[in-house]
């Protein structure tokens, strides 16, 4: 087992399930009184709670309950073990042989009482505790982590008769079932590696989850979240793994993609994950970015923010710095990182939701030659105006068809060589930059293509900056 030291806790919750007192699959607290009331012909009979018996042993309701002497008697007498004596008992600092060995002292005829075949409020179930954690320990030993969260599943039926009697004899703050389990089992865990794991409530480096029917235990490791920003360099690789049209990413002796699965080779998301995937001996990645851009726009300036996510890591602390240094070596001359740095799945949403305005340069080039004047007009009367802009038909296929509202920032920077135009715009967040310059067959209104009357042939595009600043400071 490779073990780190433990982490700090963040701030920043996941989310992701929450474990009910580090268990799952908890059984309701509240329970209906049920009324006894049957009637008969010529008397009524009724129940005072005496009666009741638990594998042959008769329960009294009206015994006092823990920590009072005659409370623990009766516990002993019903048959509680050792572990759940301790737990009901009000005396924590004592163990539960403790307590047995004080109560047989008080009274030697509780010892000939006691009748070991089967707890009451666990029914044996803390006799596997050995079997369980050399399980978990087994499953957990060749994985790196800070912190473990145990959680385990109890039927139903065995956490409510536990809570019935514990609310009836246990002290009142008796320690509930599953949560004396998961403890007992944290700390044989701790006891058997000789060291001190960091348990914790929620977000874990890994969660271990364990079947208290059938002793089952799996082990879920957590994916690990990094955040950076990339440039894209080369206008030949899209921001994600492409699939291939033909096979579908299927693979199968495919001629279109030579078996790959994908329709292009590389990715940002792959150049950037594959070395990391390899590090942590991970199973997948998946890629967050804060927009995307065409694959054949590049991405300049200090880059896009992304959150990548390492999906079932067997190792979680690598070297981040070489990390770096590896993905811009294999990937000089098609993208450049600045630098990684661990993050939280909350960050995921921050980043899809940014609005954050960007500057662009587009070059173009016009069907018929215009005096430069009327281009340089054409052109800056666009800035500061409001676009009409109706879903291109290059995204169709994936974004709803509705007309979106975009404002145009600034235009500057125009330049005119021959029937080639160049401009820098910053526009607000989600603006279709190439539709407004050639105006998609006028689904786009206005353009610079309508504001020329002529077409428009887009050379290319390139992304200067992402103005996230105030969105994106603490990151």
């Amino acid at each position: 087992m490779t073990k780190s030291s433990p982490k700090d806790s963040e701030k920043e919750g996941d989310d992701w399930h929450q474990f009910s007192n580090a268990g799952y699959s908890s059984a309701s607290a509240d329970f209906d009184n049920e009324e006894i009331t049957e009637q008969q012909n010529t008397e009524e009979e009724w129940f005072d709670g005496d009666d009741f018996e638990f594998e042959g042993k008769t329960i009294d309701w009206n015994s006092p309950p823990c920590p009072t002497p005659l409370g623990i008697a009766h516990m002993i007498k019903i048959g509680t073990c050792n572990h759940c004596l301790q737990r009901v008992s009000g005396k924590r600092e004592m163990s539960g042989a403790q307590i047995r060995n004080e109560a047989y002292t008080r009274d030697i005829s509780l010892e000939s009482s006691f009748d070991e075949l089967l707890c009451p409020l666990c029914e044996n179930l803390f006799d596997d505790v050995d079997n369980i954690v050399e399980r978990i320990i087994e499953k957990i030993d060749n994985l790196e982590y800070s912190t473990i969260q145990i959680g385990i599943h109890l039927p139903k039926d065995l956490i409510q008769e536990s809570h019935e009697i514990t609310s009836r004899h246990g002290a009142s703050q008796s320690m509930p079932l599953k949560n004396s389990m998961v403890l007992a089992i944290q700390n044989k865990i701790n006891h058997n590696l000789g060291t001190d794991i960091n348990f914790v409530k929620d977000r874990p480096d890994i969660m271990v989850l364990v079947d208290g029917l059938t002793l089952r235990v799996d082990v879920d490791i957590r994916p690990i979240y990094f955040y950076g920003r990339y440039k894209k360099l080369s206008r030949e690789i899209p921001q994600t793994r492409w699939p291939c049209r033909a096979c579908k990413g299927r693979y199968n002796d495919c001629e279109s993609c030579q078996g790959t699965g994908l329709q292009y080779i590389d990715s940002v998301q792959d150049l950037i994950g594959e070395p990391l995937r390899h590090t942590l001996n991970a199973k997948d990645t998946s890629f967050h970015g804060m927009g995307r851009e065409d694959i054949d726009v590049r991405m300049l300036g200090t880059g896009r923010p992304f959150v990548i996510e390492i999906k079932k890591p067997m190792n979680r602390l690598p070297e981040m710095a070489e990390i770096v240094n590896e993905i811009n070596k294999n990937a000089a001359g098609k993208i450049e990182i600045d630098n990684l740095k661990k993050t939280e799945r909350s960050l995921i949403a921050q980043i899809k939701n940014s609005r954050s305005d960007k500057s662009y340069t587009i070059r173009f080039k016009i069907s018929e030659k215009i005096e430069e004047e009327i281009i340089i007009k054409s052109i800056s009367d666009l800035s500061g105006i409001e676009l009409d802009q109706e879903t291109p038909r290059r995204v169709s296929h994936r974004r709803a068809d509705k007309i979106r509202k975009r404002k145009i920032i600034e235009i500057n920077n125009i330049l005119i060589d021959g029937n080639e135009i160049q401009f820098s715009i910053r526009a607000e967040a989600g603006t279709y930059i190439k539709e407004l310059v050639h105006s998609d067959e006028g689904r786009t209104k206005p353009s610079v293509s309508e504001k020329l009357g002529v077409e428009c042939e887009i050379l290319w595009l390139d992304v200067n900056q992402i103005h996230d600043d105030e969105e994106n400071k603490d990151n």
